[in-house]
């Protein structure tokens, strides 16, 4: 199983093709950035970044698995990263790849997976150091860092979905990210458990659309009518 992941944005797209069975470079099957110009359409752009998506799946067939790096929300341009957002999960929707959405926080926490990584507060340079420290590579582009761990992270999502790994063999920090739960003890949800992690969140954090039968995943032909 080859994984992909992604950090979506216009001007610095990182992608990553991860393979989980093996150890040091070979895990890193294939990598990039995409980036588009500032003066193009805003539309053209979204579009562009789509039909990327396609190829990359075209060209690399064995990916079975997504992960993408989900906009924030409440800073600067979230609604233009939704947007991409969106147009990216269009191509993955065509492409029937399941995908699961980590957010910009949990993406860091799961860095955190190797010990040679610092626990600190994680930044773009943590990120790079994560990337080299699971792959021995040494040169890295921190859009394609982020994107690396974020395929390294679906993957193993992925596997604990498909019964590969077992809660004990999680790492405390996937742990915390695939199964949190929270018990409340005081006030009106007394008792009451919140399910948090992402195993949980089937339609909201993961979709596997390769499930999907395409008879309920065909547009039909819109019903136009005109008010008189």
């Amino acid at each position: 199983m080859f994984v992909l992941g992604l950090d979506p944005s216009l001007t610095g797209f990182g992608w990553a093709i991860h393979n989980p069975r093996v150890a040091g470079r070979g895990r890193v099957v294939a990598r990039g950035v995409l980036s588009t110009s500032a003066k193009a359409a805003f539309v053209w752009r979204y579009m562009y970044m789509r039909q990327a998506v396609v190829e990359v799946l075209q060209l690399y067939p064995e990916v079975s698995r997504v992960g993408v790096e989900s906009p924030p929300f409440g800073e600067q341009w979230s609604e233009g990263l939704y947007g991409l957002f969106l147009y990216v999960n269009e191509a993955l929707f065509t492409s029937r790849k399941d995908v699961v959405f980590f957010d910009p926080a949990r993406v860091k926490t799961l860095a955190r997976a190797d010990s040679s990584v610092r626990r600190g507060t994680m930044d773009k340079r943590s990120m790079i150091e994560a990337a080299k420290a699971d792959t021995t590579i040494k040169s890295w582009n921190h859009n394609a860092a982020d994107a690396y761990i974020v395929a390294r992270s679906a993957a193993r999502f992925w596997d604990y979905m498909d019964g590969h790994l077992t809660d004990d063999e999680l790492t405390p920090s996937e742990q915390s990210v695939f199964l949190a739960t929270h018990t409340f003890t005081r006030g009106p949800k007394a008792g009451k458990t919140q399910r948090k992690g992402l195993v949980f969140k089937e339609g909201d954090r993961f979709f596997q659309f390769s499930q999907l039968d395409p008879q309920d995943t065909t547009l039909p032909a819109p019903i136009v009518k005109r008010i008189k």
